[in-house]
């Protein structure tokens, strides 16, 4: 499935992949390992989840302003994911992949895409989010 939805960070290329398909939102500050890339956070319902090297579509983060940080270190380790969707604008996911992208040249894409799109999503499914 092509996503089609509203570019808030473009990446370099187009990104063909897995998809994570997660109905709460996380934090990633204390919810995700980004040596390992799985959510670590108990009482998320998709708890060991991992989120390295998929696409992760989502309504947003949950909390903390550690996100920018935590999100870019797994990036830079490669333990992040390959593009994020969500249904709501996010600073603080923006933040993260805009800092990996300025520091370690590692872009992540972030596009916003509407309930309807975010509904039709299926865990697993394999996505493909254009390029710029």
């Amino acid at each position: 499935m092509i996503i089609d939805g509203q570019t808030l960070v473009a990446g370099n290329e187009t990104v063909q992949g897995n998809l994570c398909k997660l109905d709460a939102p996380l934090s990633f500050w204390g919810g995700f390992d980004p040596h390992t890339g799985r959510i670590i956070d108990q009482s998320h319902p998709k708890a060991g989840a991992l989120l390295a090297g998929r696409v992760v579509a989502m309504p947003g983060s949950r909390g903390s302003s550690g996100t920018p940080g935590v999100l870019g270190e797994s990036l830079r380790r490669g333990t992040g994911p390959i593009g994020l969707l969500l249904t709501k604008a996010d600073i603080n996911l923006a933040a993260g992949v805009i800092a990996a992208a300025a520091l370690y040249e590692i872009t992540c894409p972030l596009i916003l895409i509407d309930e309807a799109t975010f509904a039709a999503l299926v865990d697993g499914m394999t996505v493909t989010l254009p390029c710029c």
